[in-house]
C-alpha cells in the first residue's frame, strides 16, 4: 500500500551533484534574475507617475538601486565564501565593473538600431521592437552576464574560503553549510 504521503521527487544524483557543484553560478543567476525584476518595476513605477517626462532619469535611478541591491546580494549570497579585498575597494570595483556591464548591455542595442540600421522608419515598429528586445534584453543582458561572472571572481572577490576584516587583516568566509541548507 503507497504512503499516505509520498516522498516528493528528488533529482538524479548527477543532477545534484552538478546543482551542488554550480550552486554560486546558479546564486549569481537568481540574484540577476531578482535585479532584472526590480530595475524593471522601479523604472516602470517611476516612469508612471512621477517621472513621467523624464523616461531616462526613471531608468538611471532604476538601475542604480538595482545595482546597490545586486552588490549587497552578492555580496552576501552568491559570493559570501569569497573576499580578499577591502569593502571599499571592493564596492568601488564592483560598481566599475557594473558600469562597464552596463555598456556592454547596450552595445548590441546600438549594433542593432544604428549599424543594421533596425529602427523606424527603415522598418515597421514591431520590427523595431523585436530587434531591440532581442539585441538588448537577450543579447546584451547575457554578455554583460557573462563578463560580471568573471570580472567579479576575478576583481572583486578574488579569494576563495577569505573574507578582509577592519584594519586590513583577513577572517575565514563562513562555511557555508547552514546558508546551503536554508537556500
Amino acid at each position: 500500500m503507497p504512503p499516505d504521503h509520498p516522498e516528493p521527487h528528488r533529482p538524479p544524483s548527477w543532477a545534484r551533484a552538478a546543482l551542488f557543484r554550480h550552486r554560486q553560478l546558479l546564486r549569481f543567476a537568481v540574484v540577476g534574475g531578482i535585479c532584472f525584476v526590480l530595475t524593471n518595476a522601479v523604472n516602470y513605477a517611476l516612469k508612471l507617475t512621477v517621472l513621467t517626462a523624464h523616461p531616462v532619469t526613471a531608468l538611471g535611478v532604476a538601475v542604480l538601486v538595482a545595482t546597490i541591491v545586486s552588490y549587497v546580494l552578492n555580496r552576501e549570497w552568491s559570493f559570501h565564501d569569497r573576499g580578499g579585498r577591502e569593502r571599499h575597494h571592493e564596492a568601488a570595483l564592483f560598481f566599475l565593473i557594473s558600469g562597464v556591464s552596463l555598456g556592454l548591455n547596450a552595445a548590441p542595442l546600438a549594433v542593432s538600431r544604428y549599424l543594421l540600421g533596425l529602427r523606424t522608419p527603415a522598418v515597421d515598429l514591431l520590427t523595431q521592437e523585436v530587434a531591440d528586445f532581442v539585441s538588448g534584453i537577450v543579447i546584451g543582458t547575457l554578455v554583460a552576464m557573462a563578463f560580471r561572472w568573471w570580472a567579479l571572481k576575478r576583481w572583486v572577490f578574488p579569494r576563495a574560503g577569505v573574507r578582509v576584516v577592519r584594519g586590513g587583516g583577513e577572517r575565514p568566509a563562513p562555511t557555508g553549510k547552514s546558508r546551503d541548507r536554508a537556500a
